[in-house]
């Protein structure tokens, strides 16, 4: 389980019993058992990523397919997401039977010695396992069987895949423990793996090799190629970090395994750096969608206010690991701002990796798409307009599936005689105590109700997070503080709580240091970043020009099971011919005519016909 940890040193825990019963999350999550997911599995095996653990035993199935060391975690990803379905009524078709199928090649690849890795157990691969932490990903790899293994044992019951998974970590604790060799891995994730497989276990081992992973960043314990330290977070230790670096995946996998640290230790100088490090992020770095890494070189997160639109790195995976980070940095703190990027970053950076249909994806999540761009990475002689229905590098998809079946895990938290409400949605919360039924149709609108099913003689809290965006919020008989509107008597079942979010459209502006988008404005309600397709509007994109006042007279109404926002748009003059012409006077964004624009949610947009797409337009006068 990557996210919805077992903790007792943390200000809240996660509430365990929850399900999704209808919205637009449920229907998500829907989408991922009757498309994803049947989809990935068709994908990875015809990748060949099973027949990769396949020859380890049976040498003639071929040669090892794919280029990258890492593939078996595609495999682990998925595990962790079927660990979730392949128990309900509605399992996804083929779902035990590939769940089944790999943990047995998993069981009959395993060395002896514990480790596993198909690409460095390769018999025909030169390199030698653990000669290149860098790159080699075995550690990643690791933390990535640990997440499933834990969600097996705990949703299934199901022990194959902990026993694996404890071989390897034990082998790990061997090598790289207290007495053992000082290294780090080029690509963290394995860290917040390691703790929560203390808390399956018990086993303080795994809890100390976590934590020496993160001390021992900075020290030059890994071996730089291609990249400088930077890239790898190695460039000081990680309580001197001056900002979020690097590789953006990378970098918050990191910081989510070391707030795990902190969760288990109370270590204050992690959680002083990580606030310090998250503050930075939010108020420099993060795009508005709540995307992280703005450059494709070498998908890094990039410079303070750095944030180009159309070159827009983002990628889903790094939208994933910052929802990690956050939704522990909440645990930590109790802090509802940490929910409130958890959310954007949910409803916009993550929800865009994926087609409406869930079978095809995007890796990296610009906003702004011109008319003749292709989607590719600069090294194929073409690309696809759009999203790909897999990758040579595929992990996003697989990442997309366990986030999307564990969405419930991230709706309610708890301490002591409080129950926290941070994500609205139609579900039903079981914290012991109190049981309540919510029912909403967020985040198209803000109306949420509270049944409350079960409530102990005792009095007893109800909090419910505010959020940032919304600055009227109305429920009765609230004390609102620090984000929350906590509720307090002793509860009767059946009786009802009624919060009220106005979703009134909101024009963004952005920092004047960020030169790619000053000058211009978004749009968002509620949650939801929106943004406007070449489909949607009569004049060029490009042309529009966009003023506030149009903005809050924006219409809110249906269209496709969704809100779309219609508003009026000014059309700008014919642009000169050149390229950089000589201008003798303050040059201005006066319209020449206007025109009426339909504004789709971001991570809506792409499923149609490939044209152009903004979520910046220039500013009208």
């Amino acid at each position: 389980m990557n996210g919805a940890v077992r903790t007792s040193a943390g200000v809240v825990a996660p509430v365990e019993a929850v399900e999704l019963t209808g919205g637009l999350l449920e229907s998500w999550q829907q989408r991922n058992r009757a498309a994803t997911i049947p989809h990935s599995i068709s994908e990875l095996r015809k990748a060949g990523n099973l027949d990769n653990l396949r020859r380890l035993t049976d040498p003639s199935v071929g040669k090892y397919q794919g280029r990258y060391p890492f593939l078996d975690t595609d495999l682990y990803k998925t595990l962790e997401g079927l660990a979730y379905e392949v128990g309900r009524d509605d399992a996804p078709a083929g779902a035990r039977e590939f769940f089944d199928e790999v943990i047995g090649l998993l069981e009959q690849a395993q060395a002896d010695d514990g480790y596993l890795n198909s690409f460095f157990q390769d018999p025909d691969q030169p390199k030698q396992p653990w000669s290149d932490l860098g790159w080699g990903h075995e550690l990643y790899n690791l933390g990535h069987l640990i997440q499933a293994a834990v969600a097996a044992n705990r949703r299934l019951n199901d022990s194959r895949l902990l026993t694996i998974a404890i071989r390897f970590a034990d082998l790990v604790v061997r090598k790289f423990g207290k007495d053992g060799e000082e290294v780090v891995d080029g690509h963290p994730e394995v860290e917040m793996a390691l703790v929560e497989l203390y808390r399956e276990t018990g086993n303080e081992d795994y809890l100390t090799q976590a934590r020496l992973f993160v001390d021992r960043r900075g020290q030059g314990k890994l071996k730089h190629t291609i990249f400088p330290a930077e890239y790898f977070q190695d460039n000081a230790p990680f309580r001197e970090l001056a900002s979020v670096t690097g590789h953006a995946v990378r970098m918050a996998y990191l910081a989510a395994g070391a707030a795990d640290v902190h969760l288990e230790t109370g270590d204050p100088t992690l959680l002083q750096a990580l606030e310090r490090l998250w503050d930075d992020m939010v108020a420099t770095k993060l795009y508005l969608t709540g995307g992280l890494g703005s450059r494709h070189s070498d998908e890094a997160i990039g410079d303070r206010y750095e944030l180009p639109s159309e070159r827009a790195y983002a990628e889903t995976c790094a939208a994933i690991a910052t929802m990690q980070w956050a939704w522990r940095m909440f645990l930590a703190t109790g802090k509802a701002s940490y929910l409130d990027v958890f959310e954007t970053v949910l409803y916009n950076a993550y929800a865009v990796g994926l087609s409406a249909d869930g079978t095809a994806f995007f890796y990296d999540n610009p906003l702004q798409r011109r008319p003749d761009h292709e989607q590719r990475s600069g090294a194929e002689a073409g690309g696809d307009p759009l999203r790909r229905s897999w990758f040579g590098c595929p992990c996003c998809p697989p990442n997309i599936i366990r986030w999307m079946s564990e969405l419930q895990d991230y709706v309610a938290a708890q301490k002591d005689d409080t129950i926290y409400i941070g994500l609205y949605a139609d579900a039903r919360i079981d914290a012991g105590e109190v049981a309540v039924t919510v029912q909403t149709n967020y985040p198209w609108d803000g109306e949420v109700t509270i049944t409350v099913d079960k409530a102990s003689s005792a009095e007893q809290s109800i909090a419910l997070r505010i959020p940032g965006w919304c600055t009227d919020a109305e429920i009765d008989g609230a004390e609102v503080t620090d984000g929350w509107a906590v509720v307090r008597r002793q509860f009767v079942a059946g009786e009802t709580l009624r919060l009220t979010l106005p979703m009134a459209p909101r024009a963004h502006g952005s920092h004047p240091h960020q030169d790619a988008t000053r000058g211009s404005i978004a749009v968002a309600r509620g949650p939801l970043v929106y943004c406007v397709e070449q489909q949607d509007v009569a004049a060029p994109v490009d042309d529009l020009l966009l003023a506030p006042a149009a903005v809050a007279t924006a219409i809110a109404r249906e269209q496709d099971s969704a809100v779309v926002l219609e508003l009026t748009a000014g059309v700008a003059p014919v642009p000169p011919q050149e390229l950089y012409p000589v201008i003798t006077d303050q040059q201005t964004q006066t319209a020449i005519s206007e025109v009426t624009a339909t504004f789709v949610p971001y991570f809506l947009w792409g499923n149609r016909q490939a044209l152009a797409m903004r979520v910046w337009l220039r500013a009208a006068n």
